[in-house]
């Protein structure tokens, strides 16, 4: 779905030209997942095939158009990556030309996968990084927002994931009040080191205010957009789109947030996608603003286990 808001381009908006190429995404898996959370920004759900999945082929033709372009790390995300039926065989690939990371929610991982994963990423020069979403520490809090069952779901996924050698980056969106985030945070801790995490690595997102989240709380006002004043001796390279593209079955796009906006394509080549800058006029501009670093593996918050041992 798109909202109005988002196709309200103004004249005048500003820009942010890409000063390099060093992030490459991939909507592997389009919209399709096995999930139907509540606050999710894509909308993706079991039955949300408006976004195609990316082919092999097309994955392989865009890993080599990145080389000489400077990529230097993949991210692949969806839906739920791991509905794609290559999505091991995509893995393998993306680790012969980069680090590689996949963002999941860890609820239909197969051990067979994750076995021939972790034989892989030991004979690769490069790391294999695995971002499972769970957003709380119980079911209390996580099941509402994500579905009846899947937290212990998730934790399932991350008790295997550690058992084959992985260490998980889990990424959770505060739906909570903040004055109870110390607790919550040293609960999360705990809970993961019961499944076999000694050292969990957590990152807390703020939530996106576009696809579900935006029916459930409400979408963006139109006075929520980054302005050329704001940038003022403001670090651009928090924001993605200084320094990445994300590439669907439609073209690539400025990032991975907006998708399923039309005016977020800038071309069907990477190439091509480099000569245009990023317009910030979307409401998701203003949470990356607010926030930096929302998709990448670096934080916008983020802890490790022991800062709350």
């Amino acid at each position: 779905m798109i909202d109005s808001p988002e196709l309200a381009a103004s004249p005048g908006v500003p820009e942010v030209p890409l000063s390099h190429l060093d992030q490459l995404w991939f909507q592997v898996s389009g919209l399709l997942c096995n999930l139907a959370c509540h606050h999710c920004f894509v909308s993706s759900s079991p039955t949300n095939r408006s976004l195609e999945m990316l082919s092999f082929d097309q994955i392989k033709t865009r890993l080599e158009e990145s080389i000489p372009l400077g990529v230097k790390e993949y991210y692949f995300t969806g839906g739920e990556p791991f509905l794609h039926p290559q999505m091991t065989e995509i893995l393998e690939l993306s680790l012969q030309y980069g680090p590689t990371t996949v963002l999941t929610n860890g609820t239909v991982l197969k051990d067979s996968w994750l076995a021939r994963l972790a034989a892989v990423q030991a004979a690769s020069i490069y790391s294999l990084e695995f971002r499972l979403s769970i957003d709380g520490p119980s079911a209390a809090i996580n099941d509402p927002v994500r579905g009846s069952g899947t937290f212990a779901r998730a934790m399932a996924g991350v008790k295997k994931l550690c058992a084959h050698g992985f260490l998980p980056l889990i990424t959770a969106v505060r739906t909570w009040n903040e004055e109870d985030e110390s607790q919550i945070l040293s609960e999360f801790v705990e809970v993961l080191r019961e499944q076999g995490y000694a050292r969990p690595r957590l990152k807390i997102l703020p939530s996106l205010r576009l696809g579900e989240e935006a029916r459930r709380s409400g979408a963006y006002a139109h006075d929520e957009r980054v302005t050329a004043e704001l940038l003022i001796d403001f670090d651009r390279s928090q924001l993605l789109c200084e320094h990445a593209r994300h590439v669907s079955v439609r073209g690539v796009h400025v990032c991975p947030l907006l998708v399923e906006q039309p005016t977020s394509i800038l071309g069907d080549s990477l190439a091509e996608s480099l000569q245009k800058p990023a317009r910030l006029d979307h409401g998701a501009c203003f949470t990356c603003y607010q926030f930096g670093a929302i998709c990448s593996n670096s934080a916008s918050r983020s802890m490790r286990g022991e800062e709350h041992a």
